[in-house]
């Protein structure tokens, strides 16, 4: 039986007040620790997050971080805050616990865990799979790196209950006792070296979704993925894969354009492929892993086909904005590395006019231009990245490249390169973070910016 922590009387300390931080605090608050708050944006320029925070708990924020933590029996770290930092690994030296705020969440949370990584496609998955869940009459809360703090759920849900959680590597890397019944890896490609340095620390970052789970757990795996296919992951629960080009003894493949599920029952077709309502293969791929878990749950499979042919895809994930003098606009903010930006151009029809750039996260974008091919017509760019991807296109030929400043400059550039038939694609293949706060907010911008061409 998993054991709730015992807060009481102690000092936690939360590094970090983006969203996850803020809703960690309050829950720590609820759970009647001490609260202290750390972030290296200080006191000043958080004052509005602060002044909320302080009319539903009672905390001290602490510009010092090695003297918060000196303070502090317990640490939470937020998911951008590295692991590297000085005073995060000389507490965990002193034996402090540093944990993320997916930890936190979980030695709450009495609902059975359903948690999804990956590169690419969490969030459609996990959005996906909750709306399945919720269609088949189950109480579900679809939580985590989505948008929605796992943190701000975690102690409302009953044992009767399903969560379904979002997760990163950031947040895996501080996890101790972390335990979803169902662990769903997507898929592993090149991401994030600026914080994990090397490919195998990303992978092994990724792996500790599994790492706790026991005799009855379950781990889903895609088996088309280079490195999920080979990989050794020695759980002690049972694994199933899905495919798009396999025919599979058990888990969820496509076979003859149908989508087909076994989960040790027999095989059962649930829908054709071209009944997925959310466009492209790699959309495909994320069906497939919600469908093999819905399964796994004892959804029924006409369920299972109603959801797949209604879902309409997340906000800022190939998100149709407009049609503005027959060029069609998508969002595709969330597309915040090489891998998942490749996804959406190659998701597109006919030909295409791309705006890209953003946060350096040390990405090698030489594949990103080789999925041009004869879709991308012009490339409009901006962000930290701007002359690197620009030295890569040019690298391979392409020559057709507009610099920009502001996202508003591209959209207004892509409007006067676009002709009636063409699509205007933001795909950025990068972070956000030096132009905005979040991929959200810059797909937002982007849309306002595409409907103000109307006037």
């Amino acid at each position: 039986m998993k054991k709730e922590m015992d807060l009481k009387g102690k000092t936690a300390l939360v590094v970090g007040l983006g969203i996850s931080g803020v809703s960690a605090a309050k829950l720590l608050f609820r759970l009647g620790a001490e609260v202290l708050l750390t972030d290296s944006k200080g006191e000043e320029k958080l004052s509005d997050t602060l002044a909320e925070l302080g009319s539903v708990i009672q905390y001290k924020f602490i510009s010092d971080a090695n003297q918060a933590a000196l303070m502090s029996d317990l640490i939470v770290v937020s998911p951008g805050v590295p692991l590297s930092l000085p005073f995060l690994v000389q507490a965990a030296e002193r034996n402090i616990p540093v944990i993320s705020e997916l930890e936190l969440a979980y030695s709450c949370c009495r609902a059975p865990i359903i948690a999804i990584t990956g590169t690419n496609g969490k969030t459609t998955t996990t959005a996906l799979l909750g709306e399945i869940l919720k269609a088949s009459g189950r109480t579900t809360h679809v939580v985590g790196n989505i948008g929605v703090p796992f943190t701000e759920k975690a102690m409302d849900m009953e044992g009767s209950h399903t969560a379904v959680v979002e997760v990163s590597s950031f947040q895996l890397e501080s996890i101790r006792n972390f335990r979803p019944y169902i662990a769903v890896i997507l898929n592993i490609t090149e991401d994030h070296m600026d914080r994990h340095k090397t490919m195998e620390n990303y992978i092994a970052a990724k792996a500790r979704i599994y790492e706790n789970q026991t005799k009855g757990d379950i781990l889903i795996l895609n088996a088309d993925d280079r490195v999920l296919s080979g990989i050794e992951t020695d759980n002690k629960g049972e694994s199933f894969y899905f495919s798009r080009h396999k025919v599979l003894n058990k888990g969820a493949w496509v076979e003859n354009g149908k989508i087909v599920l076994n989960i040790g029952n027999g095989s059962v077709p649930v829908c054709s492929t071209d009944q997925v309502g959310i466009p492209g293969s790699h959309n495909l791929e994320n069906a497939l892993a919600a469908v093999l878990a819905a399964g796994l749950c004892s959804t029924e499979s006409e369920t299972i086909a109603r959801v797949l042919k209604e879902f309409p895809g997340v906000e800022h994930r190939i998100e149709k904005v407009a049609v503005i003098n027959g060029v069609t606009y998508y969002n595709d903010s969330k597309g915040t590395n090489p891998d998942s930006s490749i996804k959406a151009i190659e998701a597109m029809k006919g030909s295409t006019i791309l705006i890209a750039g953003g946060y350096d996260k040390k990405s090698d974008f030489t594949e990103f231009v080789n999925a041009f091919n004869d879709k991308v017509d012009a490339l409009i760019l901006l962000g930290e990245t701007a002359g690197i991807i620009a030295a890569a296109a040019r690298e391979k030929g392409f020559t057709n490249i507009h610099m920009t400043k502001t996202m508003e400059e591209a959209v207004e550039k892509a409007y006067e390169l676009s002709s009636p038939g063409q699509n205007v694609l933001l795909s950025p293949a990068c972070a956000s973070w030096d132009m905005f706060r979040n991929y959200e907010e810059r797909g937002r911008i982007f849309k306002e910016a595409v409907l103000a061409l109307r006037g």
